[in-house]
C-alpha cells in the first residue's frame, strides 16, 4: 500500500439503497493512524452512521457475521467477543466492558442516492498498490 494524496475528494461506498434500516453494514477498508483496519457504514433510524470496526475494551473487529454489527433486538452495536454495546446514532458505550467510552466516527454524507465516506487525516483510503 502507499499514501494517498494529502486532499481526497469524498469516497463513493454504496448506493443509498444498498443499506436497509436496521440491517447488514458495509465493511470496509481504511487506513488509520498508518495502520490497515476495517470500517463500517449502516442506516440506523433513516441515518447513515460509520464507525471503525474496532471495539473500546480490546481493540478487536466487532461483527459476529461479516457486517453484522447489531444485536438481536436490532438496538445497539454489540461487541461479537466482549459483549461490548454501543449506541448506533453516536457510538457512545451503553453497557458492558468498555466503560464510559466511545467508537471512532468516520463522516459520511448521503446524497442523490449514494452514500459517500470523507477521509480524514487520521483515516484515508486503503489503496493498493
Amino acid at each position: 500500500m502507499h499514501e494517498p494524496p494529502p486532499d481526497l475528494p469524498p469516497q463513493a461506498l454504496c448506493l443509498s439503497d444498498a443499506l436497509i434500516e436496521r440491517g447488514r453494514a458495509l465493511v470496509f477498508d481504511v487506513i488509520h493512524y498508518r495502520q490497515a483496519a476495517r470500517a463500517f457504514a449502516l442506516r440506523f433510524d433513516g441515518q447513515v452512521v460509520a464507525y471503525l470496526n474496532r471495539c473500546v475494551h480490546v481493540p478487536t473487529e466487532m461483527d459476529w457475521q461479516p457486517g453484522e454489527f447489531l444485536d438481536s433486538a436490532k438496538e445497539y452495536i454489540l461487541c461479537s467477543i466482549h459483549g461490548a454495546a454501543y449506541q448506533p446514532r453516536d457510538g457512545h458505550c451503553v453497557g458492558g466492558p468498555c466503560g464510559r467510552g466511545k467508537l471512532t466516527a468516520l463522516r459520511v454524507e448521503e446524497r442523490d442516492g449514494q452514500v459517500y465516506w470523507y477521509p480524514s487525516r487520521d483515516t484515508r483510503p486503503a489503496f493498493e498498490d
